[in-house]
């Protein structure tokens, strides 16, 4: 009498199963999703430039979409877009990169405790909030008094980038910590063994060991900062011009769209078209940005 053959391979439960699909379903509707903005950007994108040429578009310096003669210079609102960022970064970064240290390094666990949450309470409050406190304290209060009245008005790259920045610190602070708490252990005390104090620690094994968690941090950064919309409308201004001057009022590639997207522009019109060839721009930035933070990643990390 033959032996029947037994089944090492057991049947998935139903549930299992239906948990899995859901998943996959989950993760279909973030690429489709990605995939139908980037889609109309695209046309969009595409019949601005059929009326408009790409040649002026990104070479041009003057922008003037609402008010006649027109001009599609969008160098001018990616200029004023940079300078508020590059702001934000000298602000956010030895901000950021100071409380990563103290909360990896030198804060004892009560301290912790306490300083993290507020870090990131800041990162919570609604940029709207953020951009009414540059507009009614940083620029009248601090930066109007500090350079004079004559010399900075209300609305100015300097306020945006100063708001920016603010929002941006614990982005970097939360990021650089969580890359130097993973540095082991044991290379802190081999360090420690050698006669190294605290702080040549941090300097030469902590920093170096956790560079790659700490540029990306800083390259994220820049991209939140690049896409900030609501705390730059109601700092830097309306006013789009080429200009390095953080004094000046200016406008970003953000605060083009809101004034776009509230107005009475007509739909189809070019200068709704230029929305999306604003926003097809500024979504080439941050996707470079984002692009260059995981290759960073990849190139400096080291295993352990």
């Amino acid at each position: 009498m033959s032996a029947v053959p037994i089944s090492l391979t057991r049947r998935r439960p139903v549930g299992e199963r239906i948990i899995e699909r859901l998943l996959f379903l989950a993760a279909a509707v973030g690429v489709v999703t990605t995939l139908g903005i980037i889609a109309v950007l695209a046309f969009e994108t595409i019949e601005f430039f059929l009326a408009v040429s790409p040649i002026d578009f990104f070479t041009g310096t003057h922008w003037s979409a609402l008010i006649k003669p027109q001009s599609w210079g969008v160098l001018a609102l990616v200029s004023g877009t940079l300078l508020v960022a590059l702001i934000a970064l000298v602000i956010a970064i030895p901000l950021g990169l100071l409380a990563a240290v103290l909360l990896a390094e030198y804060a004892s666990p009560r301290v912790r405790t306490v300083v993290k949450p507020i870090l990131e309470t800041i990162a919570g409050v609604p940029t709207i909030v953020l951009g009414f406190f540059g507009l009614n304290f940083i620029a009248p209060h601090v930066l109007r008094p500090l350079l004079g009245p004559d010399n900075i008005g209300t609305f100015s790259a300097l306020a945006g980038g100063i708001v920016v920045g603010i929002l941006i610190t614990p982005l970097i602070a939360s990021i650089s910590e969580d890359s130097m708490r993973a540095v082991p252990r044991g290379l802190r005390e081999g360090a420690f063994a050698m006669g190294a104090t605290k702080f040549e620690v941090v300097r030469k094994v902590v920093f170096p060991a956790a560079v790659s968690g700490i540029m990306a941090s800083i390259i994220l950064a820049m991209s939140r900062a690049i896409g900030e919309t609501m705390a730059v409308v109601l700092v830097v201004g309306t006013k789009p011009q080429l200009t390095f001057d953080p004094t000046e009022s200016i406008q970003t590639m953000t605060a083009f769209i809101v004034q776009i997207s509230i107005g009475e522009t007509a739909q189809g019109s070019i200068e709704y078209k230029s929305l999306f060839a604003v926003g097809s721009t500024l979504f080439l930035m941050t996707f470079v940005l984002n692009l260059l933070s995981g290759w960073v990643v990849r190139r400096f990390r080291t295993a352990y």
